[in-house]
């Protein structure tokens, strides 16, 4: 029986170690864990990479961190308070996976695309002590779901990888750029890439980004 509070897809590392790090993968809104895992064989061998599964099952398919709502003018609206919930819950996954397996908590890294990009940003500002990484695929940085005050010095160990497409059509390329000023301004380190796509990963992005991985 899963007593997890998240289903999850988990592949080991090439050699087990006392400690391994892991990459915690976060998909997006309407797609499950099985997308990003495909990733999983390129993906560095030294670490567990784990694809989880968002909580809010949504109909016909597929499954969302928050739900996203359109008004008749076709305006987007989040629910920052889901969000937030969901913080809490990966927060809570990451304490639950760090004990069934043995993973180096000094070494965990979140891989998140659109909407779990824009979770792995909240993380990084709401639960800093636990991750060291953040790469952000297609996401942008939402203000409204980070803490009201947050000390940057705790946050400072964590390196960001951000990346998007330019002809994205779900979230506006520009809504990305704002991240890297943003993150700078803190003091804290960042590479930002943009490829001529749409919303999703192109090949050059994956090993721009599984690059850094190994070089950080």
């Amino acid at each position: 029986m899963n007593t997890m509070s998240l289903e999850y897809l988990v592949k080991a590392p090439k050699e087990i170690k006392e400690k391994n790090g892991a990459l915690i993968l976060l998909h997006g809104y309407g797609s499950n864990e099985e997308d990003l895992f495909s990733f999983a064989p390129q993906l560095p061998e030294d670490v567990y990479v784990i694809s989880v599964r968002a909580p809010y099952d949504l109909q016909p398919y597929g499954y969302a961190w928050y739900e996203i709502t359109f008004d008749a003018d076709e305006n987007k609206f989040s629910n920052n308070e889901q969000a937030k919930e969901s913080l809490q819950v990966i927060s809570n996954f990451i304490d639950e996976i760090s004990e069934k397996l043995p993973l180096d908590k000094s070494n965990i890294s979140l891989i998140g695309f659109s909407q779990g990009a824009i979770l792995s940003y909240g993380m990084a500002f709401t639960y800093p002590e636990k991750i060291n990484k953040v790469v952000a695929l297609s996401g942008y940085l939402n203000e409204q779901i980070l803490p009201a005050s947050y000390d940057v010095n705790q946050i400072n160990h964590i390196d960001f990888f951000v990346s998007h497409g330019s002809q994205d059509q779900v979230i506006p390329v520009e809504w990305a750029r704002k991240s890297q000023p943003y993150l700078e301004k803190l003091g804290l380190k960042v590479e930002y890439k943009e490829y001529p796509v749409g919303h999703g990963v192109a090949p050059q992005n994956f090993w721009d980004f599984k690059n850094w991985l190994e070089k950080i």
